[in-house]
């Protein structure tokens, strides 16, 4: 998807806060995503544009950076909380929303929650996600982190901002994934300077909204990822509970990141609070070439090299098969542990690409070996689902050490393509109905 136009609203104060309106559903649906925030470069991870495009697909989705982050004006003071709020209404107003459900995700929750309460005439109803009413413990509110704690985040926060070091405790689940960090660390460079994100860290450690939570009087859903080390479930449900009649959904994981993970079961919650009923799948069906990769002998290798020599093995065959995936135009659907799972939009680009894969991974000690099918697949969320699917996995399980296995189908699409085959006979493939004639791909290099 295209970058969605920016806008900029003006907020009292004249301050600048840039926005974007996607989508054109029946709702105005207002989210900031807190501190994590720029507009534009958030539609470069694919992850995150999925969580983006799936909430304007039931709302008009006006998408705006808090000030003083992202592509928003800091204003001529501290971007305080009561100026936060402001912005929401500012961000309104220039959108043409009279009214709004308000979504603050994180940090932007502490605002969603001032202005729900400040203005119930134009929230119909509040989403917040991890969101935090006091930031430190104190002895009548056990339910922050302690000051020790906090001071240690904080110091931490700061000293690795850019570096992308940060995800181990923002989103554990991608810490390890090299493309993922390096592309987080630039981000964290765009969002914000270092001495703004220690201004924004003073701003929070000191936040303190208990008292207008009880005040809030409409319709609201709290969402939080039980394990999540930045804000602490007991924090998350402090805020439920004190809001008259909120909702508290609570899933599994530690990623803080919403759009980490299992976003979509997120969305799924958001979709159905927002509309009252469950969420719309989109479901269509295309024709892919997919490819399944894993490395050959995996167990054996893990045991001779120990968990920390088999996870930088890993990260380099990961990056390598990335790499080349990038050059094909492959579209990683999947990664579950030594493997990979592509989907191209055509079978000889795949075998190319399947071959260099082989080739490229040898000089790491190791031999990987894949297999591809073409057919019609079912396209939910963004993915490739369906019996095509479980046939590629399936022949790539009867290929061999370093070898490039095809179906019938793949090698009767590549016809002109200067690609040789070699036939591979019929096999069953597990759970596939009927006898399959597969083929090897003859290695184009000397």
């Amino acid at each position: 998807m295209a970058i969605p136009e920016t806008r900029y609203a003006k907020a009292p104060d004249g301050t600048s806060i840039a926005y974007q309106v996607i989508g054109d559903g029946p709702v105005d649906l207002v989210h900031a995503s807190g501190i994590w925030s720029n507009v534009e470069m958030m539609w470069e991870d694919p992850p995150w544009a999925h969580f983006l495009e799936r909430l304007a697909k039931f709302s008009r989705l006006i998408l705006f950076d808090m000030r003083g982050v992202g592509l928003s004006d800091r204003g001529p003071g501290p971007p305080v909380l009561e100026l936060q709020r402001d912005d929401v209404g500012a961000v309104m107003d220039s959108a043409g929303a009279a009214d709004a459900i308000v979504f603050g995700g994180a940090r932007a929750a502490t605002m969603a929650m001032l202005f729900a309460a400040t203005h119930p005439d134009r929230t119909k109803a509040l989403v917040l996600y991890a969101p935090v009413a006091k930031t430190v413990s104190t002895p009548d509110f056990p339910y922050g982190k302690s000051p020790e704690e906090q001071g240690a985040f904080f110091q931490r926060f700061v000293r690795e901002v850019g570096t992308g070091q940060n995800l181990e405790l923002q989103a554990p689940s991608v810490a390890s994934d090299e493309r993922f960090v390096r592309w987080w660390a630039r981000f964290e460079r765009l969002v914000a300077s270092p001495s703004a994100y220690e201004e924004l860290g003073r701003i929070f450690t000191d936040v303190d909204v208990r008292d207008v939570l009880p005040a809030i009087h409409v319709p609201t859903l709290v969402i939080h990822r039980k394990d999540d080390a930045i804000v602490l479930e007991r924090q998350a449900r402090y805020v439920a509970d004190q809001i008259q009649g909120a909702r508290y959904v609570q899933f599994p994981g530690q990623d803080h990141l919403p759009f980490v993970g299992d976003a979509d079961a997120i969305v799924d919650e958001v979709e159905q609070f927002v509309t009252g009923r469950g969420p719309i799948r989109e479901i269509d069906k295309v024709l892919a070439t997919i490819l399944f990769t894993d490395i050959v002998d995996s167990t054996r290798r893990q045991a001779e090299l120990g968990d920390r020599g088999w996870k930088k093995l890993l990260e380099q065959h990961h990056a390598i098969v990335r790499g080349l995936l990038r050059q094909s135009r492959g579209e990683e659907q999947d990664t579950a542990g030594d493997g990979f799972y592509v989907r191209f939009d055509g079978p000889a680009r795949a075998i190319r690409c399947a071959q260099d894969i082989v080739e490229s991974i040898r000089p790491l000690g190791i031999e990987v070996r894949a297999g591809l099918h073409t057919g019609e697949c079912e396209i939910v969320d963004g993915k490739c689902s369906g019996l095509s699917v479980s046939i590629g996995a399936r022949v790539m399980a009867n290929a061999g050490p370093s070898e490039v296995l095809v179906s019938r189908t793949v090698k009767d699409l590549t016809a002109g393509s200067g690609l040789t085959f070699l036939d591979a006979g019929e096999h069953e493939l597990k759970g596939v109905p009927d006898r399959w004639h597969l083929y090897r791909v003859v290695s184009e290099r000397p």
